[in-house]
């Protein structure tokens, strides 16, 4: 059988030629990355640091990313605090306790000049399926985001020996 020379050409063209269809395919039908337009609303993508007791919440789209950390969290409330990459004009954030609810906004406030950093002050989570809702505005152009509320639990499997 791998004498026919028929056969062994097969064998060397097809998985490059199924390599070049792969790569052409994809530059076919991928979305081309454009800038953020003003006025236009994009989505956040949360991160896989969202769905676990980590204290920390990434949400990027592309090169714009924030993050979410749980500075404080009792049993009646949550300290939040937003960190962006850039600039923002406002941000609001609402914790949603139960599906099909609505919360009421709350406005962040910044308390330094490079208004890159957020805070807020949020009811605790009283379920698993708790969630936060996220609006921030940067040059004119709002991003969102929703989240669940896990990550506001700051847990380890280490612990401390004195």
């Amino acid at each position: 059988m791998l004498k026919n020379k028929h056969i062994i050409a097969a064998m060397l063209i097809a998985p490059i030629l199924a390599i070049i269809a792969y790569f052409g395919v994809d530059l076919a039908v991928s979305e081309k990355p454009h800038v953020a337009k003003e006025g236009q609303s994009y989505k956040l993508v949360p991160g896989s640091n969202c769905r676990y007791t980590s204290g920390i919440c990434t949400l990027e789209n592309g090169d714009f990313k924030v993050k979410l950390r749980s500075e404080q969290l009792t049993d009646n409330a949550l300290a939040i605090k937003l960190i962006s990459d850039f600039p923002l004009e406002g941000a609001k954030i609402s914790l949603v306790q139960q599906e099909g609810r609505n919360a009421t906004p709350v406005d962040m406030t910044t308390n330094n000049q490079d208004k890159k950093q957020w805070v807020a002050d949020l009811p605790a989570p009283s379920t698993e399926e708790s969630e936060i809702h996220l609006v921030v505005k940067a040059d004119g152009t709002l991003y969102y985001a929703e989240t669940p509320a896990v990550f506001a639990e700051y847990k380890t499997l280490f612990t401390e020996d004195k």
